[in-house]
């Protein structure tokens, strides 16, 4: 079978690069969209011409000129837009409603996989002030995507490793800690933290299989459901050392949210939700979703105890 040609909007992302790379690496013809708004972002630039050196076309367009965005669509088949919506980076969510439109007026696309990646904001509706504000600009996005009846698949379900695995889930820090560890709660609710390659590998796998049309797919490999006890015992053995565990009651956790900036509030309440609530594995996959290692077997999803030997 044919493969899809795909655009990648947001391309030089955190994601959007690994989405890029798994798509010419899976064998699509495969466009990024270069937009004007890079501007003197040499490092994206260059990024960009590695792209179009293994093969990617580069296609302009921007969000603030519909026609290039429909120019842009009427080259593919697919349309996947990692576009970041965590604070800590940018949110730029709604920007998505544009494209939405360009979809909508071009009218050839088969599949739309927009920014999700994390939490299933289907099932965010309780969330916390102010960080809900990532759950319902999805939700408007995904309203936006359905009633103009465009073919999509929601890739949902996991922390990213570089932001929850590599930190033992620390906030506010990127590498492990050496001497003390933070533990929410009693440590133990399992949490879904998978590798961004690895996402990346199965949003590609959706695009020209029939079973994740219009569908959402979890990413909840059965070896990475961990509890944060598991994850920081993985590293403790790695090290051959035991950290000082210091746990933090929930409503402690949230009380710590007083004073931070808007993103550190959002943090904690996405904290909150992850490891107090479990709400990223708390509910059983129903006919509206389908499990991304179930269904690609043939991805060899990496464990979390060899992620963490890059940073040993």
């Amino acid at each position: 079978m044919e493969k899809s040609k795909v655009l990648v909007v947001g391309g030089t992302g955190f994601l959007g690069r690994r989405i890029v790379s798994a798509s010419l690496s899976q064998g699509h013809p495969t466009y990024v969209l270069q937009r004007p708004e890079t501007g003197l972002d040499i490092d994206k630039l260059q990024m960009l011409l590695a792209f179009k050196k293994q093969g990617a076309h580069l296609v302009e367009g921007s969000f603030s000129d519909l026609e290039s965005l429909v120019r842009a669509v009427k080259l593919v088949d697919v349309v996947i837009c990692p576009i970041s919506g965590v604070h800590i980076r940018s949110h730029n969510i709604l920007l998505q409603l544009q494209l939405v439109e360009a979809i909508k007026r071009a009218g050839n696309i088969k599949r739309f996989l927009p920014s999700e990646f994390g939490f299933d904001p289907a099932r965010m509706g309780h969330a916390l002030e102010p960080g809900r504000v990532s759950f319902d600009d999805k939700m408007v996005v995904r309203k936006a995507i359905q009633d103009a009846k465009i073919p999509f698949t929601y890739v949902c379900g996991a922390g990213f490793a570089g932001y929850f695995a590599s930190n033992l889930s620390q906030m506010g820090t990127l590498i492990p800690p050496k001497e003390k560890v933070l533990i929410y709660g009693d440590g133990n609710t399992k949490v879904s933290i998978v590798d961004e390659d690895d996402i990346a590998a199965y949003t590609i796998k959706t695009i020209d299989d029939p079973r994740t049309l219009n569908k959402t797919l979890y990413l909840r490999p059965p070896e990475n459901e961990l509890s944060q006890k598991q994850l920081v015992e993985m590293w403790e053995n790695l090290i051959g050392k035991k950290l000082e565990h210091i746990s933090i009651s929930e409503e402690d956790f949230l009380a710590s949210m007083k004073g931070m900036d808007y993103a550190g509030q959002v943090g904690v309440g996405h904290f909150y939700h992850m490891f107090y609530e479990g709400a990223l594995t708390n509910f059983e996959i129903g006919e509206e979703g389908e499990e991304a290692s179930k269904l690609y077997p043939e991805v060899k999803y990496t464990r979390m105890n060899e992620y963490l030997k890059n940073y040993a």
